[in-house]
């Protein structure tokens, strides 16, 4: 769980597709399962989501050689179609990830909330990572 004191970690991207493309590939479980990911040796196996304010979401992410993995879910806070997901991490961390559509692309840009266990630094080039997989997925579909 963050502290009141840390900064808060932004990431960002700008994905050459529509809005509407870019959050289908960002919330349905079979793209999800695809892309996140923050690098070729890691994979998620599964991925539910139930995209409402109120709703819950669970992913696991598992190193492909079996070695490590955990579950990565939380409870929405706030959903815009299109527009903006915002939700609470089971530590109680924040996320929020606002999609701005811009003519054909969509600029992703998401806020969080570090953990304490590890470097701010290598939490963002972490998240940046499994963004820049999406990007990658998102603009080859």
């Amino acid at each position: 769980m963050a502290s009141e004191n840390t900064p808060k970690v932004t990431i960002e991207t700008i994905v050459n597709a529509p809005a509407e493309k870019v959050w289908e590939y960002w919330t349905k479980p079979n793209h999800l399962t695809k892309w996140n990911s923050a690098s070729d040796d890691w994979h998620t196996p599964f991925a539910e989501n139930d995209l409402r304010a109120g709703g819950k979401f669970l992913s696991r992410m598992e190193a492909k050689d079996g070695s490590f993995g955990f579950d990565f879910g939380g409870v929405y806070d706030e959903v815009k179609l299109h527009e903006f997901i915002s939700y609470t991490l089971g530590d109680g961390r924040k996320v929020e990830t606002t999609f701005l559509n811009q003519e054909n692309d969509t600029k992703i840009i998401q806020v969080f909330d570090p953990e304490t266990e590890n470097p701010i630094e290598m939490q963002q080039q972490g998240w940046q990572a499994i963004l820049n997989n999406f990007k990658k997925y998102a603009e080859q579909q």
